[in-house]
């Protein structure tokens, strides 16, 4: 059997890590917590060189250690902010980033730390003829549980039954 036919039906396989909730699925309140990771040093020194931040904060381990506020190195919020997203990342095809608020950096977090995180969804409305908006906060824990960053995240999500929905004026 040659591997195209091998996978002619590959469309009846179920996609793995995807999620395909719609407008309507979407339940206020409804919490769900991520798996952990720990932040490795040499992921640190590639994200940094990758965005091309060499604040000595993030770069500098005699700056840090002298001089430094907390005597070690931080992980860029940037990349404290991507992680925590993407740990919760659920690739679902029916929804679109519609931006982010209320971004901050609440307690630091260093090289080795593990964190996770906890998504909560808070409101839902209709926005758009085919797609409504929800918004979730994401709250990214390090250690044991210190909170150590929150966001808000805003993403349109397609209707399962668009006609039971008008668009906003």
């Amino acid at each position: 059997m040659s591997e195209a036919s091998y996978y002619a039906d590959q469309d009846e396989i179920p996609l793995y890590n995807v999620e395909t909730w719609l407008y309507e699925d979407f339940k206020v309140g409804e919490k769900v917590r991520s798996i952990r990771r720990t932040i490795s040093e040499g992921e640190c020194m590639l994200f940094n060189s990758l965005v091309m931040d060499n604040h000595p904060y993030v770069a500098d381990d005699i700056f840090t250690s002298n001089e430094g506020l907390f005597g070690k190195r931080l992980v860029a919020g940037a990349m404290v902010f991507s992680y925590g997203l993407g740990l919760m990342a659920n690739n679902n095809v029916n929804t679109f980033s519609y931006g982010y608020d209320k971004l901050r950096f609440i307690k630091p977090v260093f090289i080795g730390d593990t964190i996770f995180t906890v998504r909560t969804h808070l409101e839902k409305r209709p926005k758009y003829k085919e797609l409504g908006l929800v918004k979730v906060s994401y709250e990214v824990f390090k250690n044991e549980g210190e909170l150590a960053l929150y966001a808000e995240h805003l993403q349109t999500v397609k209707y399962r039954h668009p006609e039971n929905f008008e668009a906003e004026g």
